[in-house]
C-alpha cells in the first residue's frame, strides 16, 4: 500500500519534458492492459485512446493545442475520447459471460435492455456526460500506472476539439475529452506544488457545506 501512495504523491503534471525520449508500442500496451481494468458504468468501457507518436501528427497535435511546447516535447501525444454510444455495444461486453454460463439467457436478455434502455431514457445530454465521466475515470488511472512504469503525464484542456477530431478522423459518436502528452519530465525548473485545500474546506458531512 505505501509504494501505492508513494506514486500516488509523486504524480504530478509535468509542464516540460525531455526532448528525444521515445516510447515503445509495447510500453504504451502495457500500460493500456492495466488501464483497462478502470472503473466505468456497468463495464460499458467508453472510452478510446488516439496515440500520436510520430513527428507529424504531434506537430499537428501542437497547432490543436495553441501550440503548447510540452506536446512536441512529449514522448507521446495520447488524445482520450469517450463513446457517447457505449451503450449500443451492452450485447457485445455481456456476450463473453452468457456464453460462459455466468449470466442465463433469462439474465443477459435482461442486463442487454435494461442498460440500453437506461441511457435512452436519460437522452443525448447525458449520454455525453457519460462518455466524459467515464473516459475520465480511466484517464486518470492511466495517469497513475505510467507513473508507477517511470513516466510522466500531462492532461490538457487547452485544444481545439473539432480541429483534433477532424485530423484524427473521430467519428461523431465521440466527444474528445482531453488531450494528455506522456514522456519524461525535465525536472530542472520544476515548480513546487500548487496549494491544496484543507480537507474541511472541500469536504462535508451529512449535508453540503460551504467554506
Amino acid at each position: 500500500m505505501g509504494e501505492f501512495l508513494d506514486v500516488y504523491k509523486e504524480r504530478r503534471s509535468a509542464a516540460k519534458f525531455l526532448p528525444d525520449v521515445q516510447i515503445t508500442e509495447k510500453e504504451l500496451d502495457e500500460i493500456f492492459n492495466l488501464v483497462k481494468l478502470a472503473p466505468s458504468a456497468f463495464n460499458l468501457q467508453h472510452v478510446h485512446y488516439v496515440v500520436i507518436n510520430d513527428t507529424e501528427g504531434k506537430q499537428k497535435m501542437y497547432e490543436a493545442s495553441g501550440k503548447q511546447y510540452k506536446v512536441l516535447t512529449s514522448s507521446a501525444v495520447i488524445v482520450v475520447l469517450g463513446d457517447t454510444k457505449a451503450h449500443e455495444h451492452t450485447a457485445e461486453i455481456y456476450e463473453g459471460m452468457f456464453n460462459l454460463g455466468i449470466l442465463s439467457k433469462q439474465e443477459y436478455d435482461q442486463t442487454v435492455s435494461s442498460t440500453i434502455q437506461f441511457y435512452h431514457d436519460r437522452g443525448e445530454g447525458f449520454q455525453k456526460e457519460e462518455a466524459i465521466r467515464n473516459a475520465s475515470l480511466s484517464a486518470m488511472a492511466l495517469m497513475l500506472i505510467a507513473k508507477e512504469k517511470g513516466w510522466d503525464t500531462c492532461p490538457m484542456i487547452g485544444f481545439d476539439p473539432v480541429q483534433v477530431a477532424t485530423e484524427l478522423h473521430v467519428p461523431d459518436t465521440y466527444v474528445p475529452v482531453m488531450m494528455m502528452t506522456i514522456g519524461k519530465e525535465d525536472t530542472n525548473s520544476q515548480r513546487p506544488r500548487g496549494y491544496r485545500k484543507p480537507v474541511a474546506e472541500f469536504v462535508s458531512y451529512h449535508s453540503f457545506q460551504s467554506k
